[in-house]
C-alpha cells in the first residue's frame, strides 16, 4: 500500500469532520478555577516535605560517622587521663579565684 497515498486519505477524512463548536457546561468555570487554586501555595507543607526527605539521608550520615568514629578509636584506657585532663581545665578557674578578690 502506498504510504503517501493513506496519508492524503486520512488527512481528508479528518478535514471533512469538523469538530463541535459547543463546550461543555461550565468549562470556563472549572478552568478559571484550577488556574486560581494553582497560584496559592502552602510554604509549611513544601518546608515540611523537604524535611522529611532530608531525614533519611542525614540519618545514614549520622550512623557513618558513628560508625566510623567506633572503628576508628581503639579501645584503650586513655579516659582515665582524659578525665583527669577535663577535671584540671575545669577547675582551672577556680584555683584562681582567691587572687581575683
Amino acid at each position: 500500500m502506498n504510504v503517501s497515498k493513506l496519508e492524503k486519505h486520512l488527512l481528508a477524512a479528518a478535514r471533512a469532520q469538523r469538530p463541535s463548536e459547543a463546550v461543555p457546561y461550565a468549562f470556563e468555570k472549572r478552568v478559571m478555577a484550577r488556574l486560581a487554586d494553582r497560584g496559592r501555595r502552602d510554604w509549611w507543607a513544601a518546608w515540611a516535605a523537604v524535611l522529611w526527605r532530608a531525614a533519611a539521608p542525614s540519618l545514614a550520615v549520622m550512623l557513618a560517622a558513628g560508625l566510623c568514629a567506633l572503628w576508628l578509636n581503639p579501645a584503650n584506657n586513655a579516659s582515665d587521663t582524659q578525665n583527669s585532663d577535663l577535671e584540671t581545665t575545669v577547675y582551672a578557674g577556680l584555683d584562681n579565684l582567691g587572687e581575683a578578690w
